[in-house]
């Protein structure tokens, strides 16, 4: 299936379902819709990182410090996030990841969607969707901090990231 068919639920400010549109129509009209954004370490505790390929229809070719998507019309935050996890690492039998908490993302320039932020340990040997990932590696939290202001990052993920670090810092 093309991925602007996709039907996903459109909620408002409160993550109540409002609708129900294919995701092309969701992200040319601006609707908020719902993502799960999964940190994912290896056994090492190095942070998967990749950079999208150059046909996502948002934020194409640049870094992610998460893998995930979309939650698909009447899928769980839950579901989606072990779904995109195990699709974007290439990876079955991946542990469920873990919840840590929501947000609203809300750029103001129309991309505005309900974040569940996971985290998940993958000790698998990851074969990354070449539809998804065009470039990929684990990174340690320092080689990751310094590429922070040299590469181009999804700003959503970069949201989360740092949202995750406040978070993190508070527990």
């Amino acid at each position: 299936m093309n991925p602007a068919d996709e039907i996903l639920d459109i909620v408002d400010e409160h993550d109540r379902v409002v609708d129900r549109v294919p995701r092309g129509e969701a992200y040319a009209r601006g609707l908020r819709h719902r993502c799960v954004f999964v940190q994912a370490r290896d056994a090492a505790g190095r942070l998967f990182v990749h950079r999208r390929t150059a046909t996502k229809l948002v934020f194409p070719s640049l870094y992610d410090l998460f893998v995930g998507g979309v939650v698909g019309a009447g899928e769980s935050y839950d579901e989606a996030a072990l779904r995109e996890a195990e699709e974007e690492l290439g990876v079955t039998g991946l542990p469920r990841p873990r919840p840590l908490f929501r947000f609203l993302y809300d750029d103001g320039a129309g991309h505005s969607w309900w974040s569940a932020v996971y985290e998940v340990r993958c000790e698998l040997p990851v074969r990354p969707q070449a539809e998804e990932v065009a470039w990929y590696g684990f990174l340690t939290e320092e080689e990751v901090a310094r590429r922070l202001d040299e590469w181009e990052w999804v700003p959503d993920g970069l949201a989360a990231y740092e949202r995750l670090g406040e978070f993190r810092s508070a527990g």
